[in-house]
């Protein structure tokens, strides 16, 4: 029999009443309920030198149509930079280089990780080609490699052009990557991810090119670093305004780097917008919203693990479903 708490009574030998316990949602039969992500770091470090990666992309095409080409090297650089990192990084933590190959072998469009293989290898080389594209100036005149060097600025411009189509895809994708699972901070937060990763992803690379670039080629930039700025915070209000599964982008040592990012990218696009004419705050503004980005891509991530190791993450947010649907709808994680 139950109380109008919920707690169970009854009656032991001699008549005295026992009380069953309120569950705590420790553990399923000892073990957890949800198996913790086995990935390390490394993948939280791959999805900010993704993002940096397409948004260089996107920079170095922007600067190519609009004749600033300082921006466009420093852009392409860029996106070959992040495309080096983000595939260490992953086979790194897949431990055998031979993986990422095997990988390959099937492409399946349901798999998130399956497409996002395929965008990475796809935008790998064409980004690779654009940016050697600008050596071309320091190839000799003449022979075979005065030909390359006559060849390289339009094989340069199309690979670029190339980069910058599959860019949005290679930005946005690792969200949904993280929200096809079963870990409740990121799988609730599946409207948001995709738009936090993006806007973040055009912050970092408009920092890098605020750092690097010449100030008389940086107005788009600091344009772009705003709009980035908001797109993340927006997206990333959302997601951290969930019910139980938004707590851990407010609490702990995730809700601390989740709140570093969100601060280091309102300095930067407030510096950005501020640093016209002065190259030491616009240092400071691109350093800062690089440094965003991967406070941002860390927090989100150790949010994740936080709340695939607590019970509660899992079990309320299952039962706030079963009531509000009622019994005959099943919990319908994907």
């Amino acid at each position: 029999m139950t109380d109008a708490t919920g707690r169970g009574h009854g009656r032991g030998h001699g008549g005295e009443q026992l009380t069953v316990p309120p569950a705590d949602f420790s553990s399923y039969y000892g073990r957890p309920i949800l198996k913790a992500p086995v990935w390390k770091r490394d993948i939280a470090g791959y999805l900010f030198s993704g993002g940096l990666a397409a948004g260089g992309a996107l920079i170095g095409a922007g600067a190519q149509l609009t004749g600033r080409p300082a921006l466009r090297r420093v852009g392409r650089w860029t996106a070959l930079g992040g495309t080096v990192g983000s595939a260490y990084l992953l086979v790194h933590d897949l431990g055998r280089p031979e993986r990422f190959h095997h990988m390959l072998r099937v492409a399946k469009l349901t798999s998130p990780m399956s497409v996002g293989t395929w965008i990475l290898t796809v935008f790998g080389p064409v980004a690779g080609v654009a940016a050697v594209a600008e050596l071309a100036p320091r190839l000799p005149q003449h022979g075979v490699l005065g030909l390359a060097r006559r060849l390289a600025p339009s094989v340069g411009d199309v690979a670029g052009l190339a980069a910058a189509a599959t860019a949005p895809a290679l930005a946005t994708y690792t969200g949904v990557l993280l929200a096809d699972t079963a870990v409740p901070a990121w799988h609730d937060a599946y409207p948001f991810l995709p738009f936090v990763f993006g806007g973040s992803a055009l912050a970092a690379a408009a920092g890098v090119g605020l750092i690097a670039a010449p100030a008389a080629e940086t107005v788009p930039l600091r344009r772009l670093a705003v709009a980035g700025a908001a797109i993340k915070l927006v997206g990333g209000h959302r997601m951290e305004r969930l019910r139980i599964t938004g707590e851990p982008y407010r609490h702990g040592h995730s809700g601390r780097l989740v709140r570093a990012g969100n601060v280091l990218l309102s300095v930067g696009a407030v510096a950005a917008l501020l640093g016209r004419r002065n190259r030491a705050l616009s240092v400071l503004a691109g350093a800062a919203l690089v440094a965003s980005s991967v406070a941002t891509r860390f927090g989100i991530f150790e949010a994740g693990s936080v709340s695939a190791r607590d019970p509660r993450y899992t079990v309320v947010p299952q039962r706030e479903r079963l009531a509000e649907h009622g019994p005959t709808v099943a919990d319908g994680r994907r």
